[in-house]
């Protein structure tokens, strides 16, 4: 039998959560588990997979574009960083939308972040089915590795939160060792010239090969989707706030290597890919480390990065099994979710938050069945907006705990986002052009069919839970 317990959740502001089991949780998660999950939520799919697709519509404009997409991030995290440190809770996004907005918006941002993580966890299992044919050939069926991934990875996240953290640290040690060497062996091939792509290798290919912009700045903003995906989970950080054993320390350190990340996984690689391998000769669908590698003739290499690719999809697939969990725990805890979700194992791990998500999940499995071929582009577009909502929440959320605090009305954090409002308010604007962009693509364009149906369904299912009870704690404001 599997013991559980339920906690109450009673926060105020600018109450922190030190100590063991804030909201039940047990504070396991150490600061190299912390860094290396910061570093692997910025490593996913969207680099490996994503970059593919991006990189024949938009050239070697994509690096800019990942550049500025990075620089928004940046802000992003610092004002996440700044509520983290006034008060670092498990269910962050939705508990200062619900401070911050109102009881509304907090429901809301809680249950479409959990709705985020269950189609990316769709995505990155699609994604893993996806690479598993490397070796198989389609010998074996796409839908079945992706039922046998769902299933191991739901096992491994009910064990204990320090489980996870170990899988995502070693996850995310495979994708970083797999980048550095990447990049090494490119600048090895540039500057020493060996393996059969040293032939036409050279930096001049970032602009030769039809200049810089070879579809024209309008190419380059259609990739904008794609790249912001390839951001999506970096704000997971913030998910682990309830679980981190010094979160003053090490939720600021981990943010603050965001920069250097974004300028070596991302700008770097790109730069030293595209320089050894001409844009033109990237394919949508295809992870381009792979490809590159296998137009260098180092077969052995490709097979090798397939494999991290794979890694990196099903780090991304856990992550997602740990914050749904938590996510659904939160909003059941204030009210806002059927109160079974708020059970903990004698681990510390959320049961049936967890396996209610995962069952969704498997959703992925039947659309691997039916439509092997466009499973990934179904999801993706859906995975990026959804997401973003959660960025939306912690800006908008920041800049009003801002003007409170600086209005002595809240206490000030101690980690401060530099430059704003001004930074904040220029990110919401990137974040509304993507959106725009979106809308122009007619393959990212249903997601934002979608968007009106699902704030439909939240605000039905938020009325009629109010009207159950419209005096609790839920649904006013504190």
């Amino acid at each position: 039998m599997t013991s559980v317990q339920v906690e109450q959740h009673d926060k105020g502001p600018g109450e922190g959560t030190t100590g063991e089991g804030g909201d039940g949780y047990h504070r396991t998660l150490g600061a190299r588990q912390i860094q290396m999950i910061a570093i692997g939520g910025a490593i996913g799919t969207g680099l490996f997979l994503g970059a593919g697709k991006a990189i024949s519509k938009a050239g070697p404009s994509l690096i800019l574009a990942y550049a500025i997409a990075g620089l928004v991030i940046f802000f992003i995290m610092r004002a996440l960083g700044e509520l983290l440190m006034y008060r670092p809770v498990a269910g962050s996004f939705s508990d200062y939308a619900r401070e911050f907005l109102g009881p509304f918006w907090g429901y809301a941002t809680g249950w479409t972040y959990w709705l985020f993580w269950v189609v990316t966890g769709i995505t990155e299992v699609t994604a893993a089915a996806k690479y598993m044919a490397y070796w198989t050939h389609d010998s074996f069926p796409q839908w079945a590795y992706a039922l046998i991934f769902t299933v191991v990875l739901y096992a491994a996240n009910l064990i204990s939160v320090k489980l996870f953290g170990e899988l995502e640290f070693w996850f995310s040690m495979v994708k970083v060792t797999a980048i550095v060497g990447m990049i090494l062996i490119c600048a090895g091939i540039l500057t020493i010239g060996f393996s059969d792509a040293a032939a036409t290798a050279s930096v001049s290919n970032l602009w030769n090969d039809g200049g810089f912009f070879p579809k024209g700045i309008g190419g380059t903003l259609m990739t904008l989707q794609i790249v912001v995906f390839a951001f999506l989970a970096v704000e997971l950080v913030g998910v682990t706030a309830g679980e981190s054993k010094d979160p003053e320390k090490t939720l600021p350190k981990a943010i603050n290597t965001v920069p250097w990340r974004i300028a070596v996984f991302y700008v770097g690689a790109l730069i030293m890919i595209l320089s050894v391998v001409p844009w033109h000769e990237f394919q949508p669908g295809v992870s381009p480390f792979v490809a590159a590698f296998e137009k260098m003739g180092l077969g052995v290499g490709a097979a090798i990065v397939n494999f991290v690719v794979l890694t990196a999809a099903l780090s991304s697939c856990n992550s997602g099994m740990y914050s749904t969990g938590r996510m659904l725990r939160d909003l059941a805890l204030n009210g806002q979710g059927p109160k079974f979700f708020t059970r903990l194992t004698k681990n510390g791990t959320p049961l049936v938050g967890t396996s209610f998500s995962a069952a969704l999940m498997l959703v992925g499995v039947w659309i691997n069945y039916v439509a092997p071929g466009k499973a990934f582009d179904y999801v993706v577009s859906f995975a990026t907006i959804s997401g973003m909502w959660a960025w939306i929440m912690i800006l908008v959320c920041q800049i009003r705990y801002r003007a409170r605090a600086d209005r002595g009305e809240l206490p000030a954090s101690p980690f401060r986002a530099p430059g704003s409002p001004y930074s904040s308010w220029f990110a919401l604007a990137f974040i509304g052009m993507v959106i725009v962009m979106m809308g122009a693509d007619k393959d990212a364009r249903v997601s934002l069919y979608c968007a009106p149906l699902w704030g439909l369904i939240l605000g039905v299912s938020y009325l009629l839970l109010k009207q159950r009870n419209p005096q609790g704690a839920a649904f006013t404001k504190r």
